[in-house]
Parts: C-alpha cells; sequence; structure tokens
C-alpha cells in the first residue's frame, strides 16, 4: 500500500493512527487482524489505534463478540475532530489572557486576589461586564434595571448563549419601559435566556459562576462606580440574595416562536436517536459536560423530566 501524507496531524491524530484509519476507509468493516497485514506491523498496535480513533469519534466498534471497526462518515467525524480541536485552542488562548492579566498585575501592583475591586468611570463598567461574560463557563445570573450607563443592548449574551452559557435574569418593570427593551429581551429569550420580572427591584447585579460579581454601587450616571467581587462571603450572601429574587420573580411570557437553534435541534435529534452522552458529544464536537449543560436547559426550555418527554413534546409543538 503507497503510504499517504499525514493530513489529520494538526487536529491530534498520530500519523500510524491516520494509516490506521485510511485503511478503515478502504474497508466496509475490518478486525485488527485483517488492518495488521495491510500495514505490515502487529495487530496490537492496530488494536490500540483503533481503540485512539474511537475515542476521537473516527471510528466505531460494531457489536460482538469479534473485535470490528466500521470507519464514521469522514465530512462529519472530521468536522466534530476539527471543532473539539478549536475548543482546546480556545481554552489555550483564554490561559493566555489570563497569564497577561498576571502580568499585567505584577507592572502594576494590582492583583486579582483582593476579594473586593472599585471601578470607577462607565466604559470601565462596561469593560468588566464584558469581561464577566467572556470567562463564564456555566452560567450567568442578572439583576437588571435602568438606568442604563452604555446601552440597553448586550451582544456579548447571545455568543455566550451559543457556546452553553446558561442566562437567568431578573428585570424590573421599568426596564421594559425603556425603549426596545422588551425587543431586546424577546430576542435573547429566543437565544435561551431565562426571563422574569420582579416589582421593587433596587439594585442591578451580574455573576458568573458564583465566582465573580459585578455590583453597580450608584444608580447616578453621574457617579459610575462598580464593585468587582471574587469569592468571599459577600459573593455568597448576593448570590443568595439573586437566588430568593428569582423565586419570588414572575417569568416573562416566552414568544410564540420556535425558541430552538439549529445546534438545540440537533441535540434533540441526537437525543430521540438513542445516543448516549458521549456520542453526542463527539458528534457535536463538544465536551460531555458543555452538552449536559445544554441537555438541561433544553429540558427546562420543553419542560420536560427526562430526553424522552423533551423529544415528544419537541415534536408536538412542530420544532423537529
Amino acid at each position: 500500500m503507497t503510504p499517504e501524507t499525514p493530513r489529520l496531524t494538526a487536529a491530534g491524530i498520530d500519523p500510524f493512527d491516520e494509516s490506521v484509519y485510511r485503511a478503515v476507509l478502504t474497508r466496509r468493516t475490518a478486525a485488527p487482524a485483517e488492518l495488521s497485514a495491510d500495514l505490515g506491523c502487529s495487530a496490537e498496535r492496530v488494536a490500540r489505534a483503533l481503540d485512539r480513533l474511537r475515542d476521537h469519534g473516527l471510528v466505531g466498534r460494531l457489536a460482538g463478540t469479534r473485535r470490528r471497526y466500521a470507519a464514521i462518515e469522514p465530512g462529519a467525524a472530521v468536522e466534530a475532530l476539527v471543532r473539539a480541536r478549536s475548543n482546546e485552542l480556545e481554552q489555550v488562548r483564554s490561559a493566555a489572557d489570563e497569564l497577561s492579566r498576571l502580568f499585567a498585575a505584577a507592572r502594576t501592583g494590582a492583583t486579582d486576589e483582593d476579594e473586593v475591586e472599585i471601578t470607577t468611570g462607565s466604559e470601565a463598567l462596561g469593560r468588566w461586564f464584558v469581561r464577566l461574560q467572556q470567562e463564564a463557563h456555566e452560567d450567568v445570573m442578572t439583576l437588571d434595571r435602568p438606568p442604563y450607563a452604555l446601552t440597553t443592548s448586550n451582544p456579548v449574551e447571545a455568543t455566550a448563549m451559543g457556546r452553553g452559557v446558561r442566562y437567568r435574569a431578573v428585570y424590573a418593570p421599568e426596564a421594559l419601559e425603556w425603549p426596545g427593551v422588551l425587543d431586546d429581551i424577546r430576542e435573547l429569550v429566543r437565544h435561551g435566556e431565562q426571563a422574569r420580572v420582579m416589582p421593587g427591584l433596587r439594585i442591578k447585579l451580574a455573576i458568573a459562576d458564583r465566582r465573580l460579581a459585578l455590583m453597580p454601587l450608584s444608580l447616578d450616571l453621574n457617579d459610575v462606580r462598580a464593585a468587582v467581587i471574587r469569592p468571599s462571603t459577600l459573593l455568597d450572601a448576593l448570590t443568595n440574595y439573586w437566588e430568593m429574587c428569582w423565586k419570588q420573580a414572575l417569568p416573562l411570557d416566552a414568544p410564540a416562536e420556535d425558541p430552538l437553534g439549529e445546534e438545540d435541534r440537533r441535540v434533540l435529534t441526537l437525543l430521540v436517536s438513542g445516543l448516549k452522552d458521549e456520542a453526542i458529544a463527539r458528534q457535536l464536537g463538544w465536551s460531555v459536560r458543555t452538552m449536559r449543560r445544554r441537555i438541561s436547559r433544553l429540558h427546562e426550555l420543553l419542560g420536560a423530566a427526562n430526553r424522552f418527554q423533551a423529544g415528544v413534546i419537541a415534536a408536538r409543538r412542530g420544532w423537529l
């Protein structure tokens, strides 16, 4: 067999493993012993390569006592592999950002160790709000009311929800009276935000992953100051206060339109197909943890207790 130039190395596939994958592609199914004859190496080495390819989602093991494998369709399999590697590289970029902040802190004498940091000015407040959302991995919880120092819209939110971050927002009724705010909220709800309204809301607050909070200290736009709050008893108290507001608030009516995005629809389709969590995550190029967060959000959105109910409800509503 003429050796092929490795092309999947950049996606984390060993050159030998790629040669095994190419050999599987030329057959309908294959056993390690059959491939070892094609490649001129031991069956044990091929078997280990097949296990690694299976972990990467490039091949699947067939049912039965004999070890036989079939290749996953390359277009979908390699695309999922590229997405997974892209997510890993994004984590590297996040690590670089964190290292840059440590470097800057060392030069200025500032530190991220302080439990409470005071920032001043509307632009600094806006930068912190963007940073809080960009660094969130699981959820962002907010209390929202006027006035607004910069803008009423929040374009970062839709992007964060697209990568699996759950947003829950409690709005003061006064916020709904500002021009364009209600339309913005409806658009965010279509993307997955859970929105509620509570009269008498007196403060503004944003909490990410229960490890970082941002709270304006004044509603006076002439004196914009905010507290950046890191893990502490104060952060715990603010998180508990948010939970209390969430329980007391009333849900905002969701729009009548289909709230599912294309990725949500793919998740539901794979769920009702009976695939296991690990297989769904590989198909979508996500981590299992991200995939389970998305499933949990879909259950809440549909009012379903399990994946079977989620599929039935979505089908009845014409969303699948």
